[in-house]
This record gives structure tokens, C-alpha cells and sequence, in this order.
């Protein structure tokens, strides 16, 4: 079985290219899709000129999101929190219900913060279990709490459910703005995400391999939750100032300040720019100084690097879409084969498909989103209804994908191809109970 896994992660790498080649080799097939539909070549430039940048207040909403979560994981507060945690259960079972709920906790909060995470509450789970006489498989633990990072597709940073709630989205003529309520809210939405966490907790055990490998057969892992080095003393003024808890407290109260008059005043609900004003806040608050703050955000600001550029380019394949016949004939042809009760899944299908090439729903949504809105309302269904659908078949590609566990396996310092299988299996639940549920649930 592990040679078969190994051979499927080779034949994915060699045939899956990187983000922005595949935004290049998109370009080229909807340019000549759009010319084989009789768009000239003037109107194709011309979409793709105003598809471009299209996206720009999205890239550095996006941008914002990531880097502050990256900090916030790194505050004191969280990483004691969660080692006090990891103290707590006595049995196989406890240790699994509650490693899940915390990863499921810090991914609906922010996937960035549950990527961030997840692998560090496995590994300070797994140490503490060891220590007490618990068998516990790392690296099967490590995978299912990858799994519960799953929640976050539904949670409060979910991409297109965020952006569609945002005023002047680049779909605002045709569907309005959607409320979280209606998307990320609804009662399909929280079904799914409390039936996958369900499933997770009660078949975590069932499913935990008979042969058990302990986190001490992996020292690197260990590495990963080593005590971090002090910061050197002030040495001047300057030094002292950025110290002092006076500044960030000010900026707090300031950015309290927002949030009561967006919130309080003036009645609105969570949009992108009101989650980041969240964000910061709890940033700065827990680090305490600016001085703390900026380190961590020098080293945060790192992961943020491939939506700077990749959500333009995905932005002008997007244009291509909604600015010439392409996206008629695709939303045509969706909404042809689709019916009341198969749209969902094929929806879902079609998102697991791309989410391979395209590894960001922010930037799968705008290559999807107006052909997914354009087959829903064709079909009779809610704009909502195919954001969430389409939602499902994302996260069924990011499970399925060598790509992402390779990230997590780089977070634990472990070899991703020895845990790949098992996430799989999840993969495959997760599917199929999105589709049931966004097939007949309320949305």
C-alpha cells in the first residue's frame, strides 16, 4: 500500500504543475476557447485587461488575512494554551476528541491558524500521551487533525462566502451581496461542519492504526515545539519605546474603537476588512509590544507571498470567463446536464478538479464563481447553494492533494508520504457527506 501511495505523490508531482504555470496554461485554453466562440482578439485582450486587476482590494484583504494569522499563532498565549491542553486527557479517546476540537476550533477561525497549528497540537498531544502510557499514532494523528482543518471551508476566513459578503465584489451586479447568514451560516453549512467533526472524533479511534508509532520515533518533530530564544535586552530609548505596552495599548483601543462602531453603531456583519481589524487587534493585544509583534510579523509575512501576484493572474483568467462568450457557453453547458438534486455534486466535482490546479479558493472562486452563480440561477438553485457546493469539491482536492501535506508534514518535520494515505479516506467522507448535505439541506 505505501509503494502504490508513493507512486500516485510521484505521478502527481510530475504531472501537477505550480500555481502560476497552471494559470498560464489556463490563459492559453480560454483564449482559444473564446476565439473558437467568435470573440475577437480585441475583445480578448480587453477582458483580459479588465479582469486583471480586478481583484487587487481582494489580494491585499487576502494577503492581511494570512500574515496576521501567522502572528497570532505565534503569540505566547497560544502555544502555552495549547501545551496546557495537551495535559488534559487520561484515555485513547479523550486524546483524539479533544486534539480534534482544538484544530477544528483554530481552523474555523482562520485555516492559516489551523495550518499553523494543527501539527504543533498533534505533536504536543501526541508527547503528552506518550508520557502517560497512551498509545497514539503520530502520524495518524497528525492526519486527522490535517482533516479537521476542514472546518475552516465553512469557518470564519471561508474565501468566497467572505468575499460575496463584501459590498463592490466583482459579482455584486449579478448576485447582490450575500450575508455570511445565508452562506457559512446556514443551516446546510452547519450541518456539515458539525457531522464531519462528529465523524472525525467518533471514528478517530476506530480507524487508528494497530501498529502505533509514537512521536519519540520522530526526534525532528520534537524541534518543532522547542522553547523559542529570549529577545535581547533594550539598549536605548528608541528600543525601550517600541518595548512598552503603552503604544500597542493605544492602537488597541483605537482598533477597539472600530470594531464597536462597525459592530455596535452601525450593525454590520463580518466582511474581510472587519475580520482583519479582528485579527490585528487580538495580534497586538496578546504580543503586547510592537516589538514582539514585528518579529513575528517578519516571519509571518513570508507565507503570504504566492497571493500577491497568483490572484492577479487567476483575476485575468477570470476575465476571460465573464467578459466574453465563454463564460455563456460554460454556464450553458453547466446548467444542461444539471438538475435540482445533481447540481451539487457536480459542482462539488468540478471544484475537486480544479482545486488540484489551483491551490487557492480565493482563486478558484474567480475562475469559478460566475460560472457557478450563472448555472444556479439557470438551474433554479441559490447563488449560495452552488458557493457552498463548490466549497466541498474545493477541500476535497486540498485533502486529496500531496501538495498541502507536504506543508504540514514540513510544519512537523516529518516525511509527508508516510501519513499521505489516510487522508484519502477523509477526503473521500468529506465528499460525500457535502454533497448529500448541500443536496438537501437549507441553504
Amino acid at each position: 500500500m505505501r509503494e502504490r501511495l508513493e507512486n500516485f505523490t510521484q505521478l502527481m508531482g510530475r504531472l501537477v504543475p505550480d500555481a502560476i504555470t497552471a494559470s498560464v496554461i489556463l490563459l492559453a485554453m480560454l483564449c482559444a476557447m473564446a476565439a473558437a466562440l467568435g470573440s475577437p482578439a480585441g475583445q480578448i485582450m480587453d477582458a483580459y485587461y479588465q479582469g486583471l486587476w480586478m481583484l487587487l482590494p481582494f489580494t491585499m484583504q487576502m494577503t492581511l488575512i494570512i500574515t496576521l494569522s501567522g502572528v497570532l499563532g505565534a503569540t505566547p498565549l497560544l502555544r502555552r494554551g495549547i501545551e496546557a491542553l495537551s495535559r488534559l486527557p487520561r484515555s485513547e479517546t479523550q486524546v483524539i476528541w479533544l486534539s480534534v476540537a482544538v484544530a477544528g476550533a483554530c481552523s474555523y477561525f482562520y485555516w492559516g491558524l489551523g495550518m499553523a497549528l494543527s501539527p504543533l497540537v498533534a505533536i504536543h498531544f501526541a508527547r503528552e500521551a506518550e508520557r502517560k502510557g497512551i498509545r497514539i499514532d503520530f502520524l495518524y494523528l497528525l492526519s486527522l487533525l490535517w482533516a479537521a482543518n476542514s472546518l475552516w471551508q465553512f469557518g470564519l476566513s471561508a474565501s468566497a462566502p467572505l468575499l460575496m459578503a463584501t459590498p463592490g465584489h466583482f459579482l455584486e451586479k449579478m448576485t447582490g451581496v450575500i450575508p455570511l447568514s445565508r452562506t457559512i451560516w446556514s443551516p446546510a453549512a452547519i450541518l456539515q461542519e458539525v457531522s464531519f467533526l462528529l465523524i472525525l472524533m467518533l471514528g478517530g479511534k476506530a480507524m487508528m492504526p494497530a501498529r502505533r508509532r509514537p512521536v519519540s520515533a520522530f526526534p525532528d518533530a520534537l524541534l518543532a515545539i522547542a522553547p523559542q530564544a529570549a529577545d535581547v535586552p533594550a539598549e536605548n530609548a528608541s528600543e525601550r519605546l517600541e518595548r512598552n505596552r503603552f503604544v500597542t495599548a493605544l492602537l488597541c483601543l483605537v482598533l477597539g474603537g472600530w470594531l464597536y462602531t462597525h459592530f455596535v453603531r452601525r450593525g454590520l456583519g463580518l466582511d474581510i476588512n472587519s475580520l482583519n481589524t479582528v485579527l490585528l487587534f487580538s495580534c497586538l493585544l496578546l504580543h503586547g509590544s510592537v516589538r514582539q509583534f514585528t518579529r513575528a510579523l517578519q516571519q509571518a509575512v513570508l507565507s503570504a507571498w504566492p497571493v500577491i501576484v497568483l490572484y492577479h493572474l487567476y483575476a485575468g483568467v477570470a476575465g476571460l470567463i465573464q467578459f466574453t462568450a465563454v463564460g455563456e457557453y460554460l454556464a450553458a453547458m453547466a446548467a444542461s446536464v444539471s438538475s435540482r438534486y445533481t447540481f451539487p455534486f457536480l459542482a462539488a466535482f468540478s471544484g475537486a478538479v480544479v482545486s488540484i490546479f489551483v491551490p487557492s479558493s480565493g482563486g478558484q472562486w474567480a475562475i469559478q464563481g460566475f460560472v457557478t452563480s450563472k448555472a444556479a440561477l439557470a438551474v433554479g438553485v441559490t447563488v449560495e447553494r452552488g458557493i457552498l457546493a463548490l466549497s466541498v469539491g474545493d477541500h476535497m482536492g486540498n485533502l486529496a492533494s500531496p501538495f498541502w501535506y507536504m506543508v504540514i508534514g514540513g510544519v512537523a518535520r516529518v516525511n509527508f508520504r508516510e501519513f499521505f494515505g489516510y487522508g484519502l479516506i477523509f477526503a473521500a467522507i468529506w465528499f460525500v457527506l457535502g454533497v448529500v448535505v448541500f443536496t438537501f439541506a437549507p441553504c
